[in-house]
This record gives C-alpha cells, structure tokens and sequence, in this order.
C-alpha cells in the first residue's frame, strides 16, 4: 500500500490518510492489551478499576487534542459535533456503534471459524465472553452509578444498557420479589439464520458465560439458569430465555 516509502514523511496525502486508520485501530488495541495485561498481574476486580480510571483520563486528554486539532468544543466531555446532531441522527449513530460492534464479533468468530474449524472459533467466542461480559457491566455500573450490590433492580436497569438492547428486541418478566426473567425476544443474528433458513445458531454455551458472568459483576449474589437457549427448543416469540434470582 505504502510503495516505496522509508519512513512516514514520505507517504503522500492518501497514504498518509490510509495510515492514520491504522493508528486508530493500534491505540485501540494497545489500549485493550494494557488492560489485559493488568488484569493477568492484579486479576479482574482490580484491573477493572484500573481500567475506568485510565479510560476516563486518556479520553479526556485525548478529546483535548482532537478538539483543538479540528476545532471543536467539548461539552462535559462530549463533543460538540455529537450534540449539534439532530435526534434522529444521534440515535441512528448509536444503533450503528452496536451494529458494528456485532459485525466485528461476527468477523473475528468466521476468521477464525474458516481458518481453524468452528470447534476452535466456539471456544475462543465463549473464553471471550468471560471476559467481555464483567467489563461491559463494570462499565454500565459506574455510568449508571449503581452501588456495589444493586439487587435485581439493579441487574434490571443493566441490562438495558448492554449492546445488545441496542440492536435486539428484549423484555424482563418478574416472578416473584427475588427473581425475574429475560427474554431475547428477537435476535438479530438468530432472525437474519431463521429468513436464510438455517437452524438457530447454537450459542447456548457463550450464553451460559455471557450471562451469568454479567449478572455476577453487577451482584455477586445474583445466580443464572437457563430457562431455553439454542439449541434448545423455544417457541416463536423468543430465541433465547434466562432466569436470575437472588438470596439475600
């Protein structure tokens, strides 16, 4: 791509362009593998701090220069461009994010899945999800301010703020005062396999890690059962169905 260019300075405006993406996508990944790091050193619940902690004060240096690189303004943290957004558009915006964000899980499940088989490309997406689920609910915890044992209220408003609620049609049925079940009333993978006409994707054993290991960050206390998941059998009005309840 970069021809016969020695060094940086010698790339032309497209290049130059070209190489920029590339270094999103490396401080992403340089970010991801600090916090990986730290957590193989000091474990989760450590790491996970650590990681709110220098997440908040790289973006907002970051954000700094970007906002007098492009001139715009930050508003509480928030830049401009985002506020002066129409409605529609912002929540177009972050539909899209969760959009990607599933598009991206989907490449690195098929990479793997056509390069290695789909016993090794499971595997990898459940040990994913171990890790992926404490992080997204430490992450909704601290936005929505919840205290360290929120109860199944708690769990409740949690689960609305995944990335999942974003793109997915989802819904909560209480039992009784220490126990409630959720329903993934449509999934945009499962409905895109079941027009194609393939069966459900059997996700059943990342479903067991996601969501038990998401309800745990948020409350310790809190256990999962699976009510139905793929391959499971379900009935037409959900795919996939958990119940969480708690002991007080």
């Amino acid at each position: 791509m970069f021809d016969q260019a020695q060094d940086v300075n010698e790339l032309d405006h497209k290049q130059t362009a070209a190489y920029i993406v590339d270094l999103f996508h490396r401080n992403i990944v340089h970010h991801t593998l600090w916090y990986t790091e730290v957590r193989h050193q000091m474990g989760e619940e450590k790491a996970l701090k650590i990681l709110n902690s220098a997440a908040r004060t790289s973006a907002r240096i970051q954000m700094k220069h970007l906002s007098s690189l492009f001139g715009f303004e930050m508003d509480d943290g928030i830049p401009s461009p985002l506020l002066d957004l129409e409605p529609a558009k912002l929540q177009e915006l972050r539909t899209r994010m969760a959009k990607n964000w599933l598009v991206s899980d989907g490449v690195w499940f098929q990479t793997i899945e056509f390069a290695e088989g789909m016993n090794e490309a499971k595997r990898c997406n459940d040990s994913c999800w171990a890790h992926f689920s404490p992080f997204e609910a430490a992450s909704i915890k601290e936005q929505l301010g919840l205290v360290e044992q929120p109860g199944l209220e708690g769990l409740k408003r949690a689960l609305g703020f995944r990335l999942y609620a974003n793109i997915n049609k989802q819904s909560i049925h209480d039992e009784t005062e220490s126990a409630f079940v959720f329903r993934m009333d449509d999934c945009r993978v499962q409905s895109a396999r079941k027009r194609k006409g393939l069966d459900d994707y059997p996700c059943k054993s990342a479903g067991l890690v996601e969501y038990s290991y998401f309800a745990r960050a948020i409350d310790a206390r809190i256990t999962t059962e699976c009510i139905g998941c793929p391959p499971d059998p379900h009935p037409d009005d959900w795919f996939c169905s958990w119940r969480f309840s708690i002991k007080e």
